[in-house]
């Protein structure tokens, strides 16, 4: 079966990110490119700025940019990618959604609405069908699916992974990479020697979005999950991989053994871009990793790392770490739309 799909904003980082991750993909078939008018009507190759550390797919290179607007995506193209920033995402992607195409979107609006699923698809695939409370209530003929935050998606695997032990307390802090905020997002002067301890918006992501993914679904709607999350979020000049150190708080008593086994034993999902073992858990002799350098791209950027497990007097502190911009943006998204397919929704 091959799928069609297309790219919403496939200039920037994250549209770049969609390319290299669909190039030779085994179900999905590239067929669209959309930026802005100012890049519409160019070649691929004219209208991006690459900044992939693989060169780009020469039959992309030569696709003609199209503007993002429904009348200029064909119309057997069966699923879209969005990597739209999130302004201009809340105003195009209903227009997309009316016009009866399947959106699956990394931009950050419409995460939290009750009928939008949040989905991992290792973590909470059910989630998918609140798309038939979405059309129900919207009357859209398509069907809009989001991926967390980056720095989410780092975290939640593990916590739903501690959840078999009652998690009640998640506190992290966050040591994000640069790409997170875009090519343009901090410049060199203010990160170079520096760590910035603030990032927009990027705590009440973490602290709402992980209770949303971890959250039980009873066939209408998500109740959040009751643990109380907090978070501090810091950006620091690294390029690639969000490195967190979380401390939780369970209501039984593992010792660090049983928490490292739980995370190795979270299951990945049978889906093409899945890695074999979603988290790899490092153990208390190399108490130092992970690293963004050394481990960012374990499982080609798919899979998160963990390490550095140990009990407290209320529960575990452990780091963990994820590729930002892959498994935590189109990786993310490449795995919600083959979750999509698999489930029938296209």
């Amino acid at each position: 079966m091959t799928v069609r799909v297309g790219i919403l904003g496939a200039t920037g980082a994250v549209g770049q990110r969609f390319i290299q991750l669909l190039e030779d993909h085994p179900t999905f078939e590239l067929a669209a490119v959309t930026a802005s008018a100012e890049s519409a009507g160019k070649t691929y190759r004219e209208a991006a700025k690459w900044r992939v550390d693989t060169p780009i797919p020469e039959d992309v290179a030569e696709m003609e940019v199209s503007t993002t607007e429904p009348g200029s995506v064909p119309d057997d193209v069966d699923l879209l990618f969005s990597s739209l920033p999130s302004g201009a995402a809340a105003s195009v992607e209903p227009d997309f959604l009316e016009a009866g195409y399947v959106v699956s979107s990394n931009s950050s609006n419409d995460r939290m609405a009750e009928d939008v699923p949040l989905t991992i698809p290792e973590i909470n695939p059910e989630h998918l069908e609140l798309i038939d409370v979405q059309r129900d209530e919207r009357g859209w003929d398509g069907a809009l699916v989001k991926n967390p935050n980056c720095s989410t998606i780092t975290m939640v695997p593990t916590l739903a992974a501690l959840d078999r032990f009652g998690l009640e307390v998640a506190n992290v802090s966050t040591l994000q990479a640069v790409s997170g905020a875009g090519y343009s997002g901090v410049t060199s002067m203010e990160i170079i020697d520096n760590a910035i301890p603030h990032i927009g918006g990027e705590e009440e992501k973490m602290e709402t979005e992980s209770r949303k993914l971890l959250g039980e679904f009873d066939g209408a709607s998500v109740t959040l999950h009751d643990a109380d999350v907090t978070a501090s979020c810091n950006r620091i000049p690294t390029i690639d991989g969000h490195l967190e150190n979380v401390f939780a708080e369970l209501a039984e008593d593992p010792t660090p053994e049983d928490v490292r086994e739980a995370m190795r034993e979270q299951p990945s999902a049978d889906l093409p871009s899945s890695p074999d073992q979603f988290i790899k858990v490092f153990g208390d002799d190399e108490p130092e990793r992970p690293q963004p350098r050394l481990d960012r791209t374990y499982a080609d950027g798919m899979g998160v790392v963990a390490g550095g497990v140990q009990t407290t007097s209320g529960g575990v502190k452990y780091n963990c770490l994820a590729h930002n911009t892959i498994r935590g943006a189109a990786g993310a998204s490449l795995l919600n739309g083959e979750l999509l397919v698999e489930d029938g929704w296209i």
